[in-house]
């Protein structure tokens, strides 16, 4: 066993009392040299005060060097913020030990001994550490010499203050080699930043052929996603993986790790550039308040109680018929109330968090649940939203995302809840599917419960495709490039709008709070996205080329298996043309055809009746009665054709 590893071994008290030694040492001899090299001469002290005095410099500076914490650095991993704490401490000792010199009364003193001291005494630390660091990790059990043939070439794509903190995590991990940084700041280019030069995005292409790069790791976290956008299209192109760092703001260490990086996110693709929200106009309807979420295990479901928790309810309740999701999301919420104990104005704030384990057809629990807890304001994002599975189900669907609609919005009109906010689907336009139609019906119970006069402020709020949600065709594509392929795209043609998750419950919080009653609120989805494009750009990002005709040697096979049961080409977002903007720009406001609470309320019977006999061909002919614009099986015409025309356009 080496003095390395035997050291690595002792107790951290033995390890402390080794580096005050060490320091000890290093600050006599750093002010011995100090005196010679100012005397020109080998300094001896001639008089026992001298002694005295030079014994006093090594003492002051183990006890500035322990009260300004530098014994509690890990010597392995002191980096730059360890090495600016032993600068500080060091001169703190020298004004100090100066301090003394000063008040011994000792004549003839050089003061330029007090520089030299310093400059000599953050050297000879700064490198003591430094040589200690480096052999107790080359001994450290984990270990392993670097071989030149591991290490991994990589362009850093941003010179930032990101940037440079990851070039610093990658050189002390070392089987990494920063070949170039690339940053298209025009007062950047051609420089060098920390020994790595920077270069224009134009270029580089050059440098990973050259190079051989093997990953281009995306540092520009506080940027724009649009920016981000940009640097992705300029590295699509090339046979390279690609990594990116998340929001500077959370990386809680205030310091970017290797382990920080991970694999580009669809989000980084699609995701749009954030509005800022109206905050007074999301707590409005919100704070202080008994809230209850249905569905709230599901994607959207538990992103609208992360979000509605920070708006400080008086009460959450989380209503879900699956267990498993329910107590995760509680889990969630607990940790993170135990990071938000201090609410808006310094004052305490403790939302109480109720779990109800049921369905959301069981009527007397629904409304028992909300005559118990006093609800006031209803969010019903409870629904099966699996096209395929509702199409070979339609009954269960139909049960489930209508008539369950059905029971909370009537427990909560008797009730008096102030407000019910249906998360609706574009699906539900012009459906060519059960789901679709069953969501559609959702939205012509709240419409006819709207237009009779009572206390209950009915809206709804349509939307459509969230980013990797459960089902959600990004997740079964990151799985099929994992596995090697094939990716299974159901056709070339087929497109879809796509917002995040966060975005889609934040604008669902602030639609609600601006609905007056009976509107269908529509989000505005921005471009639709090509399916077999994205496919192709996650199979490129991934360090992996597509296997097609022009490329039979690709890694992913692109495989087209045909539309599903009840699938469109594409979806639209409005049935009518009557639609009117609102004080967010994201948020668009449309009136839609209704059907009197009455008459539906007979078309639902025949649905109840029909369902119970399992009737399938009269729950046909009824959705095609009472949906309009219901057409199942027949998938819309692509885009770029004549008969294309998505109506969502009249948003943009």
């Amino acid at each position: 066993m080496n003095f390395a590893v035997w050291l690595i071994e002792r107790p951290r008290w033995f390890k402390r009392v080794f580096l005050i030694a060490n320091d000890f040492a290093m600050l006599g001899i750093a002010l011995w040299a100090a005196y010679s090299l100012r005397l020109s001469r080998i300094y001896i002290p001639d008089t026992w005060q001298t002694v005295l005095l030079l014994l006093a410099a090594p003492v002051i500076g183990v006890f500035v060097f322990y009260w300004r914490g530098l014994y509690k650095l890990v010597t392995r991993f002191i980096g730059p913020s360890g090495t600016t704490q032993i600068y500080i401490a060091v001169i703190i000792a020298a004004v100090l030990w100066a301090l003394v010199v000063y008040l011994s009364g000792v004549k003839n003193h050089p003061r330029s001994v007090v520089v030299i001291y310093a400059l000599i005494a953050a050297i000879l630390i700064r490198l003591s550490r430094q040589w200690a660091g480096s052999m107790l990790l080359k001994a450290a059990p984990q270990y392993e010499p670097i071989r030149a043939d591991v290490h991994k070439n990589v362009i850093i794509y941003g010179a930032g203050q990101a940037g440079i903190q990851l070039l610093r995590a990658l050189n002390e991990v070392g089987t990494y080699h920063t070949v170039a940084f690339i940053d298209s700041s025009p007062s950047l280019a051609g420089q060098v930043v920390h020994g790595v030069k920077v270069i224009r995005p134009e270029k580089i292409g050059k440098v990973i052929a050259d190079e051989k790069v093997d990953e281009v790791l995306l540092a520009a976290p506080s940027a724009l996603r649009s920016e981000r956008r940009v640097a992705l299209k300029v590295l699509e192109q090339y046979p390279v993986e690609v990594k990116t760092l998340p929001a500077l703001e959370e990386i809680a260490s205030g310091r970017v790790e290797v382990s920080d990086l991970r694999p580009i996110d669809v989000e980084d693709l699609l995701g749009r550039d954030p509005v800022e929200p109206d905050l007074a106009l999301l707590a409005s309807q919100v704070r202080d308040k008994s809230v209850l979420i249905t569905g709230a295990g599901g994607s959207i479901g538990s992103e609208l109680t992360r979000q509605l928790l920070q708006l400080g309810p008086r009460m959450l309740i989380l209503f879900d018929v699956s267990e498993p999701a329910l107590y995760e999301i509680s889990l969630e919420l607990v940790e993170m109330q135990r990071r938000m104990r201090v609410g808006p104005g310094g004052t305490e704030r403790q939302t109480t968090v109720v779990q109800i384990l049921g369905s959301v057809l069981d009527r007397d629990l629904v409304r028992r649940t909300i005559d118990q807890h006093n609800v006031e304001v209803i969010y019903h994002a409870a629904a099966y939203k699996h096209v395929p599975i509702v199409e070979v189900n339609p009954a269960v669907g139909l049960q489930n995302n209508t008539f369950g609609t059905l029971v909370v919005a009537e427990a909560a009109r008797d009730a008096g809840v102030e407000r019910f906010v249906l998360i609706s689907s574009d699906k539900a336009v012009r459906p060519t599917n059960v789901m679709g139609a069953s969501k559609r019906l959702a939205e012509l119970i709240l419409q006819a419960l709207a237009e009779d006069p009572h206390n209950t402020t009915f809206t709804m709020v349509r939307f459509g495709n969230v980013l990797d949600s459960s089902g959600s065709v990004v997740r079964l594509f990151r799985k099929q490039i994992k596995a090697g392929g094939p990716v299974t795209v159901t056709h070339p043609e087929v497109i879809r709008y796509f917002m995040s998750i966060p975005e889609a419950a934040q604008l669902v919080i602030q639609a609600g709070a601006m609905a007056e009653g009976g509107e269908v609120f529509v989000l505005e989805m921005g471009t639709p996205v090509k399916i077999d494009d994205l496919a192709r750009t996650m199979i490129r990002l991934s360090g992996l080329e597509v296997q097609d005709e022009t490329h039979p040697d690709g890694d992913v096979e692109i495989r087209y298996v045909g539309l599903r049961p009840g699938e469109k080409l594409f979806e639209e977002l409005l049935i009518g043309e009557d639609t009117t903007g609102t004080d967010h720009p994201r948020i668009f406001k449309t009136s839609e055809p209704v059907l009197a609470y009455d008459a539906l309320i007979a078309a639902l019977e025949r649905f109840e009746k029909a369902i119970a006999n399992n009737d399938l061909t009269e729950v046909q002919a009824m959705l095609h009665a009472t949906v309009e614009g219901y057409a199942p099986g027949s998938a819309a015409a692509a885009p770029g054709t004549d008969e294309w025309q998505p109506q969502s356009q009249t948003l943009h």
